[in-house]
């Protein structure tokens, strides 16, 4: 049998009241050249009985039943045994529309395509309406499309929906795979491409449709909690931007800006100043830095500026701020959450 183009990676664990609407959503794919690779992760209710059914139907989908050893481990599992030399990425809980993977395989042909693709995704919710903090990053990450885009917001929050992403088996390879640690194995994958060099792409078009339940692990994992992502965070801006001894200027004096201070001081790092447009705040100190104007900012060498506030519109703000006094994006000034 020659190999499909694109392989689905479905870790499944006690999926059995979304999983039929998943699998629907897959068969129904305009590109029929697929495989669905599914690693029961050690289910205990109607999964198993569910994926051989499908299984029966379909010989695209491929079923290997484990222990339960975690999602990392299953998806790990599932990158082994997929023939195709496009990886594709589903939740049991979500559903990819008819044309995902068509539009994703075909993105990843062209020249110059990207080494990680996501979509845009539309949010469902299975008890009631969405919070207002998944629907405020939902919007936020249906904005970044392009390469420069997600990579300019990185350090902010995870730029790219997991179920929604795509990638070359050779680049999840490159990077080792899964990394199974007490953390979000997600971001954890996007922080280690953008390491090496690779490049982020998003497809415009709303494909996926993401399901938010109380189960879900985002909610219900202690490896996804805030400060799981925080951690993560502040280890790879030191990795990326904090030499040994660079100094850091924080741009916003308020609970992020203040989180930042702390992380960093614990690790080593020299907090030299705040920066604030707020004028009542100019002059204090705070953690033993001062709080400076925009201006006085210039003169401060060559320290890492972190626009460290939580609405998209003051790190507009505050980018066109430090755009004016010499600082580049992405170089000099980084935004972060």
């Amino acid at each position: 049998m020659p190999a499909p183009r694109v392989s689905i990676l479905l870790p499944v664990r006690d999926a059995a009241s979304t999983l039929e609407r998943c699998l629907r959503s897959l068969a129904a794919q305009t590109l029929h050249d697929h495989e669905v690779v599914v690693v029961d992760d050690g289910s205990r209710d109607d999964s198993g009985r569910i994926l051989e059914a499908a299984a029966a139907r379909d010989p695209r989908v491929r079923v290997w039943r484990t222990p339960a050893r975690g999602l990392v481990a299953a998806l790990n599992a599932a990158a082994r045994e997929a023939r195709a030399p496009i990886l594709a990425r589903m939740d049991a809980d979500d559903v990819s529309l008819p044309e995902r993977l068509a539009r994703q395989w075909q993105r990843l042909q062209e020249p110059g395509a990207p080494d990680m693709l996501g979509t845009c995704v539309r949010l469902r919710c299975e008890d009631g309406e969405p919070t207002s903090g998944m629907t405020a990053y939902v919007d936020w990450q249906n904005g970044l499309v392009g390469h420069e885009a997600i990579l300019r917001d990185l350090y902010v929050e995870s730029p790219l929906v997991h179920p929604s992403a795509a990638f070359p088996a050779s680049a999840l390879s490159s990077l080792g795979g899964y990394r199974d640690f007490d953390g979000p194995e997600d971001y954890d994958l996007w922080l280690r491409a953008a390491r090496a060099g690779m490049r982020f792409g998003k497809e415009p078009e709303v494909l996926l449709e993401w399901w938010d339940s109380p189960l879900r692990l985002t909610r219900a994992s202690a490896r996804y909690a805030a400060e799981r992502f925080f951690a993560l965070k502040a280890e790879a801006v030191e990795q990326a931007f904090l030499r040994p001894s660079r100094p850091v200027v924080i741009w916003g004096a308020g609970p992020i800006g203040k989180g930042w201070s702390r992380e960093l001081r614990a690790r080593g790092h020299k907090v030299v100043a705040f920066v604030e447009v707020a004028p009542r705040k100019i002059g204090e100190r705070i953690h033993d830095a001062p709080v400076m104007a925009v201006e006085d900012a210039a003169g401060l060498g060559p320290a890492l500026h972190l626009a460290a506030v939580g609405q998209p519109g003051a790190r507009v703000a505050i980018r066109e701020a430090a755009a004016r006094i010499g600082l580049r994006d992405g170089i000099d000034l980084v935004a972060v959450a």
